[in-house]
């Protein structure tokens, strides 16, 4: 697997942001992708050095569409905690 077919996007939701103040990142990545292999992306296409990867599994959610019940997909998300000192400058808009 490529490097950016491991790290699909960032999250970016109130807790995430409130995680950055600690050094914790959080992305969506692949279904497929293991903490070794989240944590080789993270280090080599942001060039910082990680600590720590928790990965979970997010389920799905039961949605309506007028009178339908559709169940939309899961994914897996990954929270990286890096080096002190170091920081991801795509999460700060510069």
């Amino acid at each position: 697997m490529h490097l950016t077919e491991i790290i699909k996007k960032p999250l970016i939701t109130e807790k995430s942001t409130e995680l950055q103040s600690k050094q914790d990142y959080v992305f969506k990545v692949d279904a497929r992708a293991t903490k070794h292999q989240i944590k080789q992306a993270v280090e080599k296409l942001f060039k910082v050095t990680v600590l720590n990867v928790n990965v979970m599994n997010v389920p799905g959610k039961v949605r309506a569409i007028g009178r339908r019940r559709v169940l939309t997909s899961g994914f897996k998300k990954a929270i990286v905690t890096l080096k002190p000192g170091d920081k991801i400058v795509f999460f700060e808009g510069v």
